[in-house]
Formats: C-alpha cells, sequence, structure tokens
C-alpha cells in the first residue's frame, strides 16, 4: 500500500480487489454508525421484510420490495457523500449554495422514500384489506 509522505494514509489505488472490498465495507460501517436516518431506513427495510415473509409475498413482489429498500439506501449514500463533500469545501460554515447542494440531496432521499412507499402501498394494501375484512 502506498503511503503519503508524513503520513501513513493510503494516496494510491486499491492494488487488490479485496484491499477495495474493504474501503468499501469502512463506508458502509461509517454511514450507519453517524448517520440516523441511516439506521432509520435500515429499521423500516427490516420491518418490511418481516412483514413481507408474514404475507407470503411472491418473488415478483420480492423484487420490487428489495428495489425500493435498495433505492433508499443508495440516496441515503449519495445524501451523506453530498453533506460531506460540501462540508468538506464550505468548511463547515453557512453557505446558501451549500445548502442547495444539501437541499437538493436530501431531496432525492425523500423521492426514493416516497417510491418506496407506494411499492409498499401496492403489495401490502391488498393483503392487510383481505386481513381486515374490508
Amino acid at each position: 500500500m502506498a503511503m503519503g509522505s508524513q503520513d501513513k494514509h493510503q494516496v494510491e489505488k486499491n492494488r487488490h480487489f479485496i484491499q477495495a472490498l474493504g474501503h468499501a465495507w469502512d463506508g458502509v460501517k461509517n454511514v450507519v454508525k453517524k448517520e440516523r436516518n441511516m439506521r432509520f431506513h435500515i429499521i423500516a427495510a427490516v420491518l418490511v421484510i418481516i412483514v413481507a415473509f408474514l404475507m407470503q409475498v411472491n418473488v415478483f413482489e420480492w423484487l420490487w420490495l428489495l428495489s425500493a429498500i435498495f433505492v433508499v439506501f443508495a440516496a441515503e449514500f449519495a445524501n451523506t457523500i453530498v453533506e460531506e463533500l460540501v462540508d468538506l469545501v464550505v468548511h463547515h460554515h453557512y453557505d446558501l449554495d451549500a445548502k442547495y447542494a444539501k437541499d437538493i440531496a436530501a431531496g432525492v432521499v425523500l423521492l426514493a422514500a416516497f417510491y418506496a412507499v407506494l411499492v409498499g402501498l401496492l403489495i401490502f394494501w391488498p393483503r392487510f384489506k383481505n386481513l381486515l375484512g374490508i
């Protein structure tokens, strides 16, 4: 691993796939650890998966549910990237353009969550109606 001249941090490309996987896993762990909303998304995803098992959704419905979950996760990761980069550039000082970029990134998460809710309603609502006799 190539090191910077005065520190022991990697400054060159990964030499091995396993090294790249390690960095990717570090990224996932950091987002889960630092981002409260990501932890909320994980809890919501686990609940959806439990309900899907209980309601015996079919393979096609699983694909929709899992795609919705991963779209929300990807949006939250992208939002975190934008927030971190913006903070790095503006040094945590208020800047209207920085706010604009962060608001747009948060909007992406909102749209992804809206998509996930719609998928969930389309799959689960008919089943809940049947259970409740509606």
